[in-house]
Parts: C-alpha cells; sequence; structure tokens
C-alpha cells in the first residue's frame, strides 16, 4: 500500500473528548471516527487491526471443537419474555418495534437466541456436547458512554455457547474455554489473567473474567502476582492438561472487586505477593447450568425417553475492545507498537523522497516490489514529508518494522529498525527471512 493513497485522516491534535490514550490515538490516526454518542465507524487501519483480531479469535474456537455460526443482531422480544430476561434486563436493551407493532430488540447477548435455535433442531443426548459460536455486533445502551471503544454503545463480540448432558461434562466445555482464551490472549500478545468474578446479568454460579493490567481499566483487582509466572505453552486442550492448567490459577488468589474478601485476601497471599491495581476485562465464561435451557424447555431424551435440560455456558471476548485494550497495555512515551500478529500492517518504508527526486524513488519503489512478491504486507511513505515528520507519524500508527532508506544505507544492504529497537543493516533476503521467521 501506498501511503499516499490509504485513506489516513490523521488529525494534528489529540482530540479534547479523548481521555484515554486508546482514544485518543485510534482518533488522531484515523482507525475510528465518531458517527454519534458511543458509536463508530471503523475506518480502514482500525477495521485491518479488528479482522486480524477476529481471525485470532475464531482459529483458537476452531481449535476446541466450536462451530461458527452467524445470528442477526436484531432478535424477538418473544424469546426474552420466555426465558424472564425481558423486562428484567434494563434500559441497555434498545427495544424497538416492527410495521406490524411486532416487539423486537437489537440484541446485547443470544443466550435466548441459541437456546431456541438449539431445542428446535437437537432432540437426542447422542448430539451432545455441542460448541456453537459467532462474532457479531451487540448493541447496548449505555447510560454513559466513555473511553472511545472502551465502553461504547455498538460493539463486535465473539460469544460462545455450550450444550451438555450434566454438570460433569458442562465443566468440561468451560476449562476448553478457559484455555482457549488463555491460548487467544497469548497470540494477541497480552498477559490476561483469569479472576473469579461476578456472574451480573447473565447468572449461573461459575465465571471468570479474563483481565489485562492497566491503569485506566475500569475493573478493581485483587491478586496474587505469582500467577503471572504460569506457562502454558506446555499445555494442550485435552481434559487431563487443562484440568492440570485450571489448578495451577486456582493455587492463586485473583478476583475483581465483586468478590473480593479482604480477609481471604490476606489469609492466601503474603504481603510482598499482593497486587492491588486496577485492569480491562477483554473476555468473560459463564456456566450457569440450566438457568436458560429450564424455562425455554430446552431438554434431549436419554437412552430410556426420560427428558433432561441441558447444562449450558456462555463464553465472550470482546473483539473490538480487544484494539483499544492492546494500544492501552502496549503504547509508552508516545510510541505505540502492535503486536505481529494483528499490526496493520508487517513493515513500513521510509524514505526521503524529495521533489524531482527520482532515483531515491526509484530504489524505494524496488524494495517494494520485492516486498509485495514475497507476500510481506508493507506500507511505503511516498510522500515528500521530511524524514522527522515521517517518523513521528510511525510512531503513532506503531507499525513495528521499518526500512529506512537513509545515508547508512548501502547499495543492497538497507538501514532496519524495530520500533523500538536498534537499528542494523541488513539485505532484503534477510529482511524477508526475519518477518517470515516472527510470523
Amino acid at each position: 500500500m501506498f501511503l499516499s493513497k490509504l485513506f489516513l485522516p490523521i488529525l494534528k491534535e489529540v482530540p479534547s473528548e479523548a481521555k484515554i490514550k486508546s482514544h485518543q490515538l485510534m482518533l488522531r490516526t484515523g482507525m475510528i471516527k465518531q458517527s454519534s454518542t458511543g458509536i463508530y465507524s471503523w475506518l480502514p487501519i482500525g477495521f485491518k487491526i479488528m479482522k486480524k483480531i477476529e481471525q485470532i479469535v475464531r482459529e483458537e474456537q476452531n481449535k476446541i471443537g466450536a462451530q461458527e455460526l452467524l445470528m442477526p443482531t436484531i432478535q424477538s422480544a418473544e424469546i426474552w419474555k420466555e426465558s424472564g430476561r425481558y423486562d428484567d434486563y434494563g434500559e441497555e436493551m434498545l427495544r424497538i418495534k416492527d410495521r406490524q407493532n411486532k416487539e423486537m430488540l437489537y440484541g446485547p447477548t443470544n443466550e435466548e437466541l441459541i437456546t431456541e435455535i438449539f431445542r428446535s433442531s437437537i432432540k437426542s443426548y447422542k448430539s451432545l456436547p455441542q460448541l456453537l459460536y459467532h462474532i457479531q455486533w451487540k448493541f447496548r445502551d449505555e447510560l454513559r458512554p466513555r473511553f472511545g471503544i472502551m465502553r461504547c454503545k455498538e460493539f463486535y463480540m465473539k460469544d460462545a455457547y455450550s450444550f451438555d448432558l450434566n454438570d460433569l461434562e458442562a465443566k468440561k466445555s468451560y476449562n476448553k474455554m478457559f484455555f482457549a482464551y488463555l491460548k487467544t490472549f497469548k497470540r494477541l500478545g497480552l498477559t490476561a489473567i483469569p479472576m473469579a468474578a461476578d456472574t451480573g446479568p447473565i447468572g449461573g454460579d461459575l465465571s471468570h473474567e479474563f483481565i489485562i493490567l492497566a491503569d485506566t481499566g475500569e475493573s478493581k483487582i485483587y491478586s496474587d502476582k505469582r500467577i503471572f509466572d504460569i506457562d502454558i505453552s506446555s499445555y494442550t486442550n485435552q481434559d487431563n492438561s487443562i484440568n492440570e492448567l485450571r489448578k495451577q490459577y486456582d493455587n492463586f488468589y485473583a478476583v475483581t472487586d465483586e468478590k473480593f474478601n479482604k480477609e481471604s485476601f490476606e489469609k492466601k497471599v503474603n504481603k510482598e505477593n499482593q497486587i492491588i491495581t486496577k485492569g480491562i476485562e477483554v473476555g468473560h465464561i459463564f456456566y450457569f447450568g440450566d438457568k436458560y435451557s429450564k424455562p425455554l424447555k430446552c431438554s434431549v431424551d436419554l437412552q430410556g425417553g426420560k427428558k433432561v435440560d441441558v447444562k449450558m455456558g456462555s463464553y465472550g471476548i470482546g473483539v473490538s475492545r480487544l484494539v483499544g485494550a492492546i494500544i492501552e497495555s502496549k503504547f509508552n512515551n508516545n510510541i505505540m507498537k502492535w503486536p505481529h500478529s494483528v499490526s496493520p500492517f508487517d513493515i513500513a518504508l521510509i524514505a526521503n523522497i524529495k521533489k524531482n527526486d527520482n532515483q531515491t524513488y526509484t530504489k524505494a519503489k524496488k524494495i517494494y516490489d520485492y516486498l509485495i512478491k514475497n507476500n510481506i504486507d508493507v506500507v511505503f511513505d511516498d510522500t515528500e514529508e521530511n524524514l522527522s515528520s515521517k517518523f513521528k507519524k510511525f510512531d503513532l500508527l506503531g507499525i513495528p518494522f521499518q526500512i529506512i532508506l537513509g545515508s547508512k544505507s548501502t547499495e543492497d544492504k538497507f538501514e532496519f529498525k524495530e520500533i523500538d529497537g536498534e537499528t542494523k543493516l541488513l539485505s532484503l533476503e534477510e529482511i524477508k527471512n526475519h518477518l517470515n521467521k516472527i510470523k
């Protein structure tokens, strides 16, 4: 991509309404544009990053056997009334009527709809277990939307739902999701800690929030710092392995403020290991048994003809929120560095191109063509801005690697720089090999 052709409406000043780094950076670099209060358009750079996050989430769901479907954003109010949540959910739910005066709603979540789909499709215990997920827009009419896409009205989310025959099998599904979430966040360059949490309006008796540490987080957390040292790399998605991993995490105190008990915290965690700080919720998993299956009459036939209500769990990841969460985690000293897995481009090509300077442009274009030919996603700054301005711009954009056609470059070696690291002189072959190694 040529920078001169890229839709990149960069702002010179930090917008006054943006109070946290992610909101400031996303507006300044033209990743998003506010459409109305709490609702944003996703512009090319922001959308590209979000779609990369979505793909990583999808891949980790597929690895544990979850199957993807797509449910609509608009739902009938009838199934919500059937579950008993239509009146209980509160004013965050956007209620509407169609031209036949039928009550509808813009889905804030999908427990009712997925249960209705399941109950009309699956009749026998032989079809269990089932793990179903979709990645779709949600709407919650926040009273005070703030912090850009971190607390907004319309957001992009992965939600999954498990259906099992009994509590024992349901806990296995819960643990599989627990593991998939840890793997997902690791691939996104984040250390997300599962913390015992309140179930809120979803309901149930087992819940974990996945939290990354950030001063701008809205969740207050209490934890044993040793939990951050757990290495998940040697574990697999097999039941025994996941059980061992769960035991590792359960050994350490880690809760959000709703579950905090001062006496338990001080008894279980030595003073030097105590962490009391803030964090950002990037995922939430729930097990709620038959909370929805019972009122919605979602049952399966057992071998002897007896019916049993299925046991259910739900599992959410805020895909759009993760864009902001990664920024809050990685932004430092006015420099952004996207993890390689979600960076909008693999590398930036920066050249000091002056008016009527065909020689420098031609040299840069050859490098650009070589990278494109080798399937390396590159943005070429072909503008006539001075180098100082270009460096400041790319510090904000956060593309992790740069090739700089500067004074140190030779005929066949070029300045290669990691955005927060040292500059090396490397050939194009060496640069290609380095980038392919970390993909």
